[in-house]
């Protein structure tokens, strides 16, 4: 196996390639340095037969797309601040049908809804979140939008 050295010589130039196509040019030195530094933890473990070019475009990929996620996440600074605060999600100033048929949820239910269908979490990561197993989240979590949907048809 040849030194990770002389792996970065080869392929220092295809991998920032790759990386500007995936993230841009803003952001490609950071990509390039996260791959490599990510090869070079890894690269003990590669087999002696392992395509070393293609390996390193994989950890590129990776990498740029992590990068674009936490670009997705970040604030958008904007030139002024509104200052009129949003009434969405408070009470009696949108749909006061629909909090009324929230209030009739049992506590376990809402937090079933909200952690799963509002912030995306797995039944499982709920589960451990409010107590109790994967299924029993799942169920509450049906019972709710099932009481939602009748209570709100009824009206």
């Amino acid at each position: 196996m040849q030194p990770f050295e002389q792996v970065v010589t080869e392929h220092a130039a295809t991998v920032l390639r790759v990386c500007r196509a995936v993230v841009g040019p803003a952001d490609a030195d950071d990509a390039w340095s996260e791959t490599f530094l990510a090869a070079m933890r890894a690269y003990p473990d590669l087999p002696a037969d392992a395509n070393v070019q293609a390996w390193l475009v994989t950890i590129a990929r990776r990498k740029g797309v992590d990068i674009l996620r936490a670009r997705a996440r970040h604030a958008v600074p904007v030139d002024e601040v509104p200052e009129v605060p949003t009434d969405l999600g408070i009470p009696g100033t949108v749909d006061d049908e629909l909090w009324a048929a929230v209030r009739g949820l049992t506590a376990r239910q809402r937090e079933a809804i909200a952690y799963h269908h509002l912030a995306g979490m797995p039944y499982a990561e709920v589960a451990q979140l409010i107590g109790g197993s994967a299924a029993a989240v799942r169920r509450a979590a049906a019972d709710g939008i099932q009481h939602l949907r009748s209570t709100l048809e009824a009206r």
